[in-house]
């Protein structure tokens, strides 16, 4: 399929492009031209042209909890917010631990012709912590990283003896920065506000002591780590001598860490409720600060559908997890107006950053690129509520904000998979 967009912004962050132009998509790929008629021609006039959202954080619920959401659900929430690559965790049920799941994962999504889909293979046999996964086999399956997701892994030797496997191969792996003995039963930041509302807290240095232990053993072993949702500003300044340090390390937040701080709790909400929590406001400042900086290498939404029995009960009982894919757009354009970014700036965390991370060659506009290209109205206003949202998961914290940024198009490989 040919496709042909014109009189659109056309900004790719990957090269400095920023420019009102047409773009080519040929055969799947971007093109600088073609002769002949093009299959679908789409006027961009007014519009930012970019390329395709890439979030390494989308829960799709498939296999094990199709009752919060469905495998075509989040997959069409993922389009209608632009994402055209995604990085699904293995705390499905049963976890991505086998070949046969992964593969299964892959042949599904790929049968439902949206977004791409990348699935994070588990690091250990049922996320136990116990027993390393046969992560070469599950690799061949297509998986690109390995990963606890929010599955603490409190046993260091296992860990250790994971990340010397890993770096054996060249395998990346993907962490939560969380000591589980500090964080025991704790549901909210261990501030003010916990003793205030009688919560249960997860101290700052949770964060940082587990930080520290995964920062020596990636020193010592040489793997490639990526260290998955910081939230505390003492987390940022480790990351930060880190990669001044040369460590094979990235991170990245999640889009509700920006925003929020444990003040957005108000009376217990329960869509606040999240792993890991929301920090104190100089934590959520030092985050976005950071992710400005480059310290923090991208955005995602950690997208957690999450069904209204698990949501309506008391804070402490609800689970955690926030819907997030559609929104990160008008969010991230948010955060880039805050700290105030140059728009390709901004767009460079959600398209290029996760890109590299994920080592993918999506991400950007030049010739010979996957065809993967968003179509935007950045100035479009737009209300979060329960309806406007594709996800079969309404929860999220951010009901009844005023935002700006809609999607238009989503282009896939050259196939216009979603127009509004």
């Amino acid at each position: 399929m040919r496709v042909h967009i014109k009189n659109g912004r056309v900004l790719d962050p990957a090269s400095g492009k920023d420019a009102v132009s047409d773009l080519f998509i040929s055969e799947g790929r971007i093109v600088e031209s073609f002769s002949g008629k093009a299959d679908r021609v789409i006027d961009a006039k007014g519009l930012v042209v970019c390329p395709g959202f890439i979030d390494i954080a989308v829960r799709l619920r498939e296999p094990g909890y199709e009752y919060k959401a469905t495998l075509e659900s989040e997959m069409d929430a993922a389009v209608a917010g632009g994402v055209t690559s995604l990085a699904c965790p293995p705390d499905t049920d049963p976890p991505l631990d086998e070949p046969g799941l992964v593969d299964m994962l892959r042949r599904r999504a790929k049968a439902l012709s949206r977004a791409r889909v990348y699935p994070v293979g588990a690091l250990t046999v049922k996320l136990a912590g116990e027993t390393l996964t046969e992560m070469a086999e599950l690799a061949e399956a297509g998986c690109v990283a390995f990963s606890q997701a929010n599955v603490a892994l409190a046993d260091t030797q296992v860990l250790w003896r994971a990340l010397q496997y890993a770096a054996t191969f060249g395998f990346p792996v993907w962490l939560r920065a969380e000591d589980a003995f500090l964080a025991k039963g704790g549901v909210s930041h261990d501030g003010e506000i916990a003793t205030r509302l009688g919560l249960a807290g997860i101290p700052s240095f949770a964060e940082t002591i587990a930080l520290n232990t995964i920062l020596e053993l990636t020193r010592a072993s040489g793997a490639r780590v990526h260290v998955c949702r910081l939230s505390t500003a003492g987390a940022v300044e480790l990351m930060r001598a880190a990669k001044a340090e040369g460590l094979p390390v990235t991170c990245d937040v999640g889009i509700h860490h920006v925003h929020l701080c444990d003040m957005d709790l108000g009376y217990f909400d329960s869509n606040c409720r999240l792993e890991p929590p929301l920090r104190s406001q100089r934590d959520r400042d030092a985050l976005s600060r950071a992710l400005a900086e480059g310290v923090v290498d991208c955005l995602c939404s950690d997208h957690t559908p999450v069904d209204e029995d698990g949501k309506h009960l008391p804070f402490a009982e609800a689970e955690p997890g926030a819907t997030g894919v559609e929104l990160l757009l008008p969010l991230t354009l948010r955060w880039g107006e805050a700290r105030k970014l140059a728009l390709g700036a901004a767009l460079a965390r959600i398209t290029c950053e996760p890109a590299r991370i994920l080592g993918v060659a999506s991400g950007r506009l030049a010739a010979g690129a996957p065809g993967d290209v968003t179509v935007f109205d950045p100035s479009a206003p737009l209300r979060v509520s329960p309806e406007m949202l594709k996800s079969q998961g309404k929860n999220t914290p951010f009901l009844g904000l005023e935002l700006s940024g809609r999607v238009r198009y989503t282009v896939v490989a050259g196939n216009v998979v979603y127009e509004a």
